[in-house]
Order: structure tokens, then C-alpha cells, then sequence
């Protein structure tokens, strides 16, 4: 499924602008709060439907093009649905229904205030979330990047108390500098060549920069993007967050912010660096060391977390930098085991962040160690637990197997056996760290559950729809949207090109 040629659209823009045209009607509804989430729902099916529409033609090799605004000759802000744009739209915008629908349960469950913030906070970081998706180029990323960070500051700090405020800053701190070096890489970059347009393969080349102002230029552009994407030692904000609401924590972790992150990390490796600057700079090894650092890390230190939501965060800060080893690998099997990593994650984790909403609104449990017993009071919500756990431990037939199968492969093929170590390793200390939470749960006895019964169906099937859908993509990975395939056609622009 080659790209073979661009049309203009107004889809793309109209699939970024839904969700932020929701927002006024969201506000309006403060006192109506059926209306208000009716809002809500309606504009992440819409959103959803436009990503749809314009599939047919991703699938094509067709690429719908929009400009929303030309600054000056060689830059201007415009929005582009490539293979790999619309594989991270179709995650979020459709993710992003089902954590609508969970959200209204946990609001409503565990009573929160500014609800109504919330719901507005929440649109408009989908608008930015697929306004990353979709641009096309670094400007326009940037620009949408930030909102994002904006977007999330709310949620961060939905609580108010002391510690969700300290969170809140640190988060801001972090995202606003990372984004500053990003500007400064963009200019760097549109100085040097006169573009700053995504291209498969690469907008650098050999040469145009020394070694140093390239190894430089690297880390800019990768710290910018590797504090949203978790990358030790600029993680820290992540697992602070976990003070927002269970949703919040799904919306961080699965759908939007971190995984734009680690989008854009595979952006710059290989729309902006591309695999053969990345070799001849050995840019790819710097990546690898930091991501292969933060995986058995982050696992290590998972394992000691007591409180169930930490225990998942510093999972998923382990799990991002998979997508950064994938890309650092600069083979096609590494690049598509890191793409298909990015939706095999978010319907893993969001189960994940859902199981722990669930026990949080229903049983008022956090902690790993009072769980005991409850899996046969929440089977369902436990067994959805039990999915998530296994696929990323790499379990078939759970979806993150598919993608660690790749992932592997990618590093047999470049004889990077220390990297092929590093992810089996990484496999046992998920196993350590999460099996442990369905054992309680299942096969440790308490009475204290007995009466229980399962969290509100609102809940409920979101999770269960998640975890059955973290099967049904490792056993059909194509199915519905072709996602394989556009993680495929991805991967063969970029190696084409170098």
C-alpha cells in the first residue's frame, strides 16, 4: 500500500475541529448533565466517523492534504492524513469513545467536582491529540504538541489539593521546556533546509550538519518529545499524575498524551532524521541506550510500587520506550513492531487504568495488597485485568505479543542480542509485577467482598470491551481498519527512502 499521490481535503480539519466545536455546547450544559455528556458522546462518534471517512483513501496510498494557514514561503500550518497519521487517529479517536462512555461512570461514581471541566478538557485534548496525528509538519506538531499540554493541565489538577497542584507544575515545567527546545530544533532545521515538512525517509542528510550539531540537534528534538514519552530520566511527571482522575490516567497512559510522545518519537526518527542519518550519526544507538535504560528500570521499580496506579504507570513507562527500541533498531520489523506497540499498548493499558478506576469507585481499594479476594467479587472486571496483564507480558493471543514478536525479530535481524535480552527480561519483570494483582484477586480469600458485585455498567463494558478487543487484534490484526497494514505501509516509505 505505497503512497502514490495527495489530494486536498477538508476532512482532516474537520476530524480535529469536532471535539473543540463540542466545547461551548459542553459549557452550556453545566447544569444538564445528560445533555452535557450527551455533547460528549455525540462529538467522539463524529470525530471517530471523519477519521473513518477518510480511510478508504489512506488504504488507496492516497494522502488527504489541508492547509489551515500559509506564515511564509516553505512554512505554514497543514494538516496530513499519511499511513502512520491515520494509524494513531483511528487509536485515539476510537479509544476515545469508550473512555467518553467510562468517564461518565467514574464521574458519576465517585461523585467529582467541575465535572463540567472536566468534559471540556477532555475535547479539547482530542482536538490536539489529532491534530498531532495529522500534521504535516514539525510546525504544525509543535503547535498542537503544546495545546495538548495546555489541554491536560485540568485534568492533572482536576482534584485541587496540594499534591495534584504540585503534579500539575511539574508536568507544565517539563512539557513547556521540552516544547521551547523543540521550537529552537524546528528553526535549527528549517534554517538548514529550507522545509520542515514530514518525509518518509528523512528531511536531513548526511553531511548537512557535523557530527556534533547533529548529535545536538537530536537531543533537542528528542527531549522534546521524550518527556511526553516517558524516556528516563525526564519520566519523573508521569507517575505524579497519577493523582487525576482513573480516566485521566487512561487519557495519559493509552489514548493521547504519552502516546503522542512516543508518536512523535517515530516522527523524528523517521520523517525527520531517517534510518541512514540516523546510522551514519549513530543517533539510533543514543536511542537505544536511553530506552533500553528506562525499560528494565521502570520494571524494577514497578515491581516495588504498592498503590495499583503507580504500579501501572511506571508499566507504561517501561512499555513507551519499546516503541523508542523499535525505532532505534532501523529495520522494517523493528519500526513495525514499535508502530503496532503504540495501539497494542493503548488497548492494554486503558484496560489496565479501567480495572483500577473500578476498584477504586467500587471498592475504595488502591493498594495491591488489599485486593484480596476481590476477583471473585468483580470477575469480570478482574478477568479483564487478567488480558491486559498477559498481553503485555507477551502472551498470545493478546495483541502485545504480536507486537513483541515483531520487536523481537527486528533485533535478530540487526544482531542486537543485548536488545533481544532486554525484552525478554523485561517480559519476566511484567510478569512479576502484574500477574501478582490478578493472583490476589482470584485466588486468595477474603469475605470482606462477598456482597460486592461489579462496578457500574458504564464501567464495566468499556473494560470488557477493551480487553475483547486486545484479542481480537492479535488474532486479526487487520481487522475493521487495516491497521497492519497502514502500520506496514508506514514502515515501507520510510525504508524506501533511505
Amino acid at each position: 500500500m505505497p503512497l502514490t499521490e495527495t489530494y486536498s481535503s477538508s476532512l482532516p480539519f474537520w476530524a480535529v475541529a469536532v471535539s473543540l466545536l463540542a466545547v461551548p455546547a459542553i459549557l452550556w450544559s453545566a447544569r444538564k448533565p445528560n445533555l452535557r455528556e450527551f455533547w460528549t458522546l455525540l462529538a467522539a462518534a463524529i470525530k471517530f466517523g471523519l477519521v473513518l471517512a477518510l480511510l478508504p483513501g489512506a488504504k488507496e496510498g492516497r494522502v488527504a492534504e489541508f492547509v489551515l494557514l500559509e506564515i511564509a514561503e516553505g512554512i505554514e500550518l497543514s494538516l496530513r492524513a499519511d499511513a502512520f497519521g491515520m494509524f494513531f487517529a483511528l487509536i485515539a479517536s476510537g479509544l476515545w469513545i469508550l473512555t467518553s462512555f467510562y468517564s461518565i461512570g467514574y464521574m458519576r461514581g465517585h461523585h467529582e467536582k467541575k465535572q463540567t471541566r472536566y468534559f471540556a478538557s477532555f475535547a479539547v485534548s482530542l482536538s490536539a491529540t489529532i491534530g498531532i496525528a495529522f500534521s504535516g509538519n514539525l510546525l504544525t506538531f509543535i503547535i498542537f504538541y503544546e495545546l495538548l499540554t495546555l489541554a491536560t493541565y485540568p485534568l492533572v489538577i482536576h482534584s485541587e489539593n496540594r499534591e495534584a497542584i504540585r503534579a500539575g507544575r511539574q508536568y507544565l515545567a517539563y512539557a513547556l521546556t521540552a516544547g521551547l527546545l523543540m521550537v529552537a530544533g524546528a528553526a535549527w532545521i528549517y534554517g538548514t533546509t529550507g522545509t520542515l515538512d514530514f518525509t518518509p525517509g528523512g528531511i536531513l542528510e548526511e553531511g548537512m550538519l557535523s557530527a556534533g550539531g547533529m548529535r545536538i540537534l537530536f537531543f533537542m528534538l528528542m527531549i522534546g518529545v521524550g518527556v511526553k514519552g516517558g524516556i528516563m530520566p525526564l519520566h519523573s511527571w508521569l507517575p505524579n499524575a497519577m493523582v487525576a482522575p482513573t480516566p485521566v490516567s487512561a487519557l495519559l497512559h493509552a489514548v493521547a498524551v504519552v502516546k503522542s510522545g512516543v508518536f512523535g518519537v517515530v516522527r523524528m526518527a523517521g520523517f525527520v532524521f531517517g534510518p541512514d542519518v540516523m546510522a551514519a550519526y549513530d543517533l539510533n544507538t543514543i536511542l537505544a541506550v536511553f530506552a533500553g535504560f528506562t525499560i528494565i528500570v521502570a520494571s524494577v521499580i514497578a515491581l516495588r510500587q504498592e498503590n495499583l496506579k503507580r504500579r501501572l504507570a511506571y508499566s507504561t513507562v517501561a512499555h513507551l520506550s519499546y516503541i523508542a527500541m523499535g525505532a532505534a533498531l532501523l529495520n522494517s520489523e523493528g519500526f513495525t513492531g514499535g508502530m503496532l506497540h503504540i495501539s497494542t499498548h493503548a488497548t492494554m493499558k486503558i484496560t489496565l487504568f479501567f480495572c483500577a478506576g473500578a476498584i477504586i469507585v467500587h471498592a475504595h481499594k488502591e493498594n495491591v495488597s488489599d485486593l484480596d479476594g476481590l476477583g471473585r467479587a468483580m470477575p469480570w472486571t478482574f478477568a479483564a485485568f487478567t488480558i491486559g496483564a498477559m498481553g503485555l507480558t507477551g502472551v498470545p493471543p493478546v495483541n502485545g505479543f504480536l507486537s513483541k514478536w515483531f520487536l523481537c525479530l527486528g533485533s535478530i535481524e540487526a544482531g542486537q542480542w543485548l536488545v533481544l535480552g532486554v525484552f525478554l527480561v523485561s517480559g519476566l519483570l511484567n510478569a512479576a509485577y502484574l500477574f501478582p494483582v490478578v493472583y490476589r484477586g482470584f485466588f486468595r480469600s477474603s469475605d470482606k467482598f462477598r456482597k460486592l458485585g461489579e462496578a457500574s455498567p458504564f464501567m464495566v463494558v468499556p473494560l470488557c470491551a477493551t480487553a475483547v478487543l486486545s484479542v481480537v487484534f492479535c488474532l486479526f490484526p487487520n481487522l475493521f481498519f487495516g491497521l497492519f497494514d497502514l502500520a506496514t505501509a508506514a514502515v515501507e516509505g520510510i525504508m524506501k527512502a533511505s
